[in-house]
């Protein structure tokens, strides 16, 4: 969703981060780059509004340990 290359959504997340005047925040899994720029054989390009981070998994635990929640959409 990140991808400058493949996001079916960039128009929208530029939208959401501008709307919210920076407040927004969305991040990319280092971890999941690097594995992703092996299998391609080429770097990732990552959106404006994005940030890296070093582990996707590890910043969610750190903002659910200050006490804010994760959503999953797909779940009924």
């Amino acid at each position: 969703m990140l991808r400058v290359s493949t996001s079916p959504v960039k128009d929208e997340i530029k939208s959401l981060f501008e709307q919210s005047m920076g407040d927004l925040r969305f991040s990319a899994c280092h971890n999941t780059m690097e594995k992703v720029e092996k299998q391609i054989g080429r770097p990732v390009h990552i959106l404006p509004q994005a940030k890296v981070v070093p582990g996707g998994v590890v910043r969610l635990m750190a903002l659910e340990s200050r006490g804010w929640a994760y959503i999953d959409a797909t779940m009924k």
